[in-house]
């Protein structure tokens, strides 16, 4: 299985695995790549748009003689995730993605991450653990974006994230590519939908509209969650996508 990250993700907001990621281990072999410029991986001067970071991971998978895995990409990896799938389907077993950017949907956009991505008066986050989370206050956004600069490992993970979002999604089109939509139907394969029924960054039009479009894709919404699905409810996440995914045929 490989899975690609979003922000409250490993890679991003943690240097380690999270307990969603820990837990996929018991059943999953798991390739979990930080994506051109996160963590310690090294940037890339010629990625400046989807394309390019697609081509880096097929590179990638190559490398590592990955012929055929089951995807999952949670945010910006959900979009990753997604655009590969189109270009590759017959390399994807199964497809989860998880509070997906990438889609362009008329009338309902993807809230401004990067007018949040500094703090507040300098010091606060509450902005953007409104995006990211159900509840600026809930105990793993504090923990994951805490109103303070003490800790100049998690600002220059945070600050890699950004960058590396910023280079493929900040011009427009905004975090997303508008004719990923209408190439959906490219990929034939199983498809779980998995999303925050309380994203304020990623709104549920984009998921019913990946839901629809995905020729055999299923819907499944997690109550009282935000974006950072595999982060604030790890466990039920979990639940999803293993049943999921091992009730699929290789």
């Amino acid at each position: 299985m490989v899975y690609l990250h979003g922000f409250a993700d490993i890679h991003a907001a943690s240097a380690d695995w999270m307990p969603f990621h820990h837990e996929l281990l018991n059943r999953f072999s798991v390739v979990a790549p930080a994506h051109p410029g996160c963590a310690q991986s090294d940037e890339r001067d010629d990625i400046d748009i989807i394309d390019d970071v697609v081509f880096h991971y097929v590179e990638l998978f190559d490398a590592l003689e990955l012929e055929r895995f089951s995807l999952v990409g949670s945010g910006v990896g959900g979009w990753i995730a997604a655009e590969m799938a189109v270009r590759y389907p017959e390399r994807v077993i199964a497809l989860v993605l998880i509070g997906a950017t990438g889609l362009y949907v008329p009338g309902v956009p993807i809230s401004d991450l990067f007018w949040y991505a500094q703090p507040d008066d300098g010091v606060a986050y509450n902005g953007l653990r409104h995006l990211l989370f159900a509840h600026a206050d809930t105990p793993i956004g504090c923990e994951l974006f805490p109103d303070s600069r003490e800790d100049l490992d998690l600002e220059l993970r945070r600050f890699k994230m950004f960058r590396f979002a910023n280079t493929i999604g900040f011009k427009p089109p905004y975090l997303y590519n508008r004719k990923l939509r209408g190439r959906l139907r490219r990929y034939r394969g199983p498809s779980l939908v998995l999303w925050g029924a309380e994203d304020h960054l990623v709104p549920l039009a984009h998921a019913e509209a990946y839901a629809t479009t995905l020729p055999r894709a299923h819907l499944e919404l997690l109550d009282g969650v935000g974006h950072s699905v595999v982060a604030e409810q790890p466990t039920e996440a979990l639940q999803r996508v293993q049943t999921f995914l091992l009730g699929q045929k290789p």
